[in-house]
């Protein structure tokens, strides 16, 4: 199992956040801004089904995979809390997080069924993080002339986020989970998550007064069509889901480790004197 340390990211998201923060680019800025909305229920929701899963697991079960998750659940339980500080700051900027009460709404639906359901919602939402965050170690420039602190706030929940993608799966795996659910909810996920985020995306530039001015369109086209853009580098490892024999792991990269080895001056590990 992987051993998972809980950081403290030494950032101050008490001051003030500039409207287009991510190196002034109006649409980087508006998709970064609607993802982060989502951060805080969404964690949380994947911190609940984690730990629903270790307590309906077998005495033998739990003492092999509780340390993983009980790291994952700190990990994603210190995301929320810094996100829901970020999102307080870009709501100073007349955006309003339409994201937030869709998703609850339709998590209420989900804590009715078998709580390996929420377990391969919350692996696949994990893919899509993970998927992500590759992308965005691999593109450091995206960021080029951003502020360093939201730098280090992206990049480093990036690093974690990839550095734990393996224990929702686990934990599924564990408790019997079944491959044609896995694979049914990564579809209905997909569809919900690209849907929401661009639907935040696009009402944020709204907001904003930049939703139809040619840069932002530019913009959008060569960062997620481009030869660098999201979904051109993600469509085959998203597809890799679907196969029989899928596991995180095999998407592996030093990215991740790379930057949480190079950047400890930016962070500090919880319990840490």
């Amino acid at each position: 199992m992987t051993e998972l340390v809980v950081r403290r990211l030494l950032i101050d998201l008490e001051q003030p956040i500039a409207r287009h923060w991510c190196a002034g680019d109006a649409f980087l800025t508006a998709a970064f801004n609607a993802l982060s909305m989502s951060f805080p229920v969404g964690e949380q929701f994947f911190i609940d089904s984690v730990r629903n899963g270790l307590e309906s697991m077998s005495d033998e079960q739990k003492q092999r995979h509780q340390g993983e998750a009980r790291g994952f659940i700190g990990q994603e339980a210190t995301h929320r809390r810094i996100h829901a500080l970020f999102n307080t700051q870009i709501e100073k900027h007349g955006l309003v997080n339409a994201w937030e009460p869709r998703a609850r709404q339709r998590l209420k639906l989900v804590e009715q069924l078998d709580p390996r359901h929420a377990l391969a919602i919350t692996a696949a939402n994990e893919h899509f993080t993970a998927l992500f965050a590759e992308w965005l170690l691999s593109n450091p420039q995206i960021f080029k002339g951003t502020e360093p602190r939201l730098q280090a706030l992206w990049e480093w929940h990036s690093a974690e986020e990839a550095e734990h993608k393996n224990t929702a799966f686990d934990v599924y795996q564990a408790l019997g989970g079944d491959e044609a659910w896995r694979k049914k909810w990564m579809r209905r996920v997909t569809l919900i998550f690209v849907g929401d985020t661009l639907r935040q995306t696009v009402d944020n530039l709204r907001r904003d007064g930049t939703l139809w001015r040619w840069s932002t369109w530019a913009s959008a086209a060569r960062h997620l069509l481009g030869s660098r853009g999201l979904l051109r580098q993600s469509w085959r490892p998203w597809l890799a889901y679907f196969k029989r024999d899928f596991h995180p792991s095999q998407q592996s990269s030093p990215l991740s480790h790379d930057w949480l080895s190079q950047n400890r001056a930016l962070f500090t590990p919880v319990g840490a004197s």
